[in-house]
């Protein structure tokens, strides 16, 4: 059974920065990824970062690079989403995915979702 919960969600104001957290438990942690996602009222669940456990390679959505870091505490076997320089638009319920291989799909077959945080950006 795989459990996967994310912290860190709040109301920030514009400008104004946020760390999410996503932990993952309950298997073994050999060659999985972990990704980030957003869904914002009245929109389709969009992807923000992923990365890979081991080696820590990260990819970053061309919509918030210059913004958004992601990392991991291997010991804790945690990943945290860093946001700066948030915008209005950035407001949306964040969520934490954690797949194992066989990538066959992006965060589909081999994943379990967290319940999601929701950040909220004010203007």
């Amino acid at each position: 059974q795989v459990h996967v919960v994310e912290s860190g969600g709040g109301t920030v104001q514009a400008g104004g920065s946020l760390r999410l957290s996503c932990a993952a438990s309950g298997r073994t942690f050999a060659g999985f990824r972990m990704g980030w996602f957003r869904q914002a009222p009245g929109k389709e669940r969009e992807f923000v970062a992923q990365i890979i456990w081991s080696g820590g390679r990260t990819v970053i959505a061309d919509s918030v690079k210059d913004r958004f870091t992601l990392s991991r505490d291997t010991a804790k076997k945690e990943a945290y989403l860093q946001m700066n320089s948030l915008k209005t638009e950035d407001t949306a319920v964040y969520y934490c995915a954690a797949q194992w291989p066989p990538f066959a799909d992006d965060f589909v077959s081999g994943t379990s979702w967290g319940q999601g945080t929701q950040v909220t950006v004010s203007s």
